[in-house]
């Protein structure tokens, strides 16, 4: 455990501590971990050098940290408070766990004593960040609450009706208020603030950051642009429209397959499309001011939303799947029309779709309130033949021929995701398919050369 924390640099979940003073510093510290995503203070190691200076008298520090937690700190909270020896020193590291506050520093009150983690630093919540905590302890959600300022004429019905009746899903009253488009306050039902931000008419009036600013930049910096626009559009819509800017300011290449040649983008469209996915259903609609952005530039992409990662998670666990919405409305709205296939796998598609196209990984991180995502257009490799396609091959050499559903089993993804890939095969000149028609429900694949 020892060696594995002292690799690594302080950031979001790890902070160093030459000594226990002054005992303050440690209890805001572990205010900020408990309310952020948890983490580890070691102290007894430098925290510019990482030189390991050990704690003099350990037993009797460990007794005046748990009691300036236990005094300290409201509601309770009590860390794991373990010594460790290290060669011939001994070092403390108190465990903080991720619970749900808002944790605050005695002292300095409910309001102003509240602290989250950024970076390697602490710093007061804030207003917007203090009412997201009181939502987590209360299990609400911003875009839940109704919009008090709107009726159900300032809702685009029509347009939500139709994205909805297009997924064969009608869009009655009942499902609006299962949705949580229509929430009740008193005696009326009012839109809440998902259903503004997903159909309102005039939602860059309420939520400004609803708007997705996109520019195409010259060169490496952001010096010169070349195109701009500004997209309010319904959020799903919106989608597309990114989508569709992305494309027009970024390269096509040719590869050759076995039959025919097929136009490569430079970015694999399912990154650009699930980053675009996630900017727009994690991103902070509670903060004032700017809202998501896409730079395009010769060599990359970045989008980059308001907020940070929801409070409990880290880009690890982001990155293995750990899922935990922000906007709980404009989530089940997108997955209802299938925009999401399921949750917490946005980020590990995108960067398996860079890597499988050979591109580098992606960068995701965290930049003051904000989270982005960055794609590389340079090819770091020859792209390989990915595993589900060896899979695919095997299963083919064996059986002959495979359904959408039996691929969808031995990929273990969704229906969407293996008909996608299946198709791409059949561009390429793998595979061909065999049947009567789309809506033939024996239609198989079958290996090109074995039709």
């Amino acid at each position: 455990m020892i060696e594995t924390l002292l690799s690594r640099d302080e950031g979001k979940t790890l902070e160093f501590k030459e000594n226990c003073r002054p005992l303050g510093r440690i209890v805001r510290t572990a205010v900020a971990f408990a309310n952020t995503a948890g983490g580890n203070i070691v102290i007894g190691v430098k925290d510019k050098t990482k030189d390991v200076v050990g704690v003099a008298d350990p037993l009797v520090e460990e007794e005046r940290l748990a009691s300036a937690f236990a005094d300290g700190i409201r509601p309770l909270l009590v860390p794991d408070i373990q010594i460790h020896a290290w060669r011939k020193l001994h070092l403390i590291v108190v465990a903080v766990p991720h619970a749900v506050g808002p944790y605050h520093v005695r002292s300095e009150g409910a309001e102003s004593g509240v602290y989250i983690r950024l970076g390697s630093t602490n710093r007061p919540a804030g207003p917007e960040l203090l009412a997201e905590l009181q939502r987590l302890a209360r299990n609400t959600f911003f875009d839940e609450q109704p919009c008090a300022e709107t009726s159900s004429d300032d809702i685009d019905v029509r347009a939500a009706s139709e994205l909805f009746a297009a997924v064969s899903r009608p869009l009655t009253p009942p499902k609006q208020r299962s949705l949580g488009l229509v929430v009740g306050q008193g005696s009326k039902e009012l839109p809440s603030i998902g259903a503004v931000l997903l159909f309102g008419k005039n939602r860059a009036r309420l939520f400004p950051s609803a708007t997705i600013r996109c520019a195409r930049f010259l060169g490496k910096t952001t010096a010169k642009f070349l195109d701009q626009t500004e997209i309010d559009e319904h959020l799903p819509k919106a989608v597309d429209l990114v989508v569709a800017f992305i494309e027009r300011h970024t390269r096509q290449g040719i590869e050759i397959g076995r039959v025919r040649r097929r136009e490569v983008p430079e970015y694999p469209v399912e990154a650009i499309r699930e980053a675009v996915i996630n900017a727009v259903v994690h991103a902070d609609y509670s903060i004032g001011g700017a809202g998501t952005k896409v730079a395009i530039f010769d060599d990359r992409i970045e989008i980059t939303s308001p907020g940070l990662l929801p409070f409990g998670l880290t880009l690890e666990t982001a990155l293995a799947g750990v899922s935990r919405l922000r906007n709980r409305v404009i989530g089940r709205v997108f997955r209802e029309l299938k925009l999401i296939e399921q949750w917490g796998s946005g980020l590990g598609r995108i960067d398996e779709a860079c890597r499988e196209a050979g591109l580098a990984s992606p960068r995701f991180e965290e930049l003051g309130t904000n989270f982005r995502v960055t794609l590389f257009g340079e090819r770091v490799k020859t792209p390989a033949q990915p595993e589900w396609q060896s899979a695919l091959l095997a299963r083919l050499a064996k059986e002959g021929r495979i359904s959408t559903r039996a691929a969808a089993e031995l990929w273990n993804v969704p229906d969407r995701t293996a008909r996608r890939r299946l198709r791409r095969l059949v561009d390429e000149g793998v595979l061909v398919e065999v049947g009567s028609g789309p809506k033939d429900p024996y239609r198989a694949y079958v290996l090109k050369e074995r039709q």
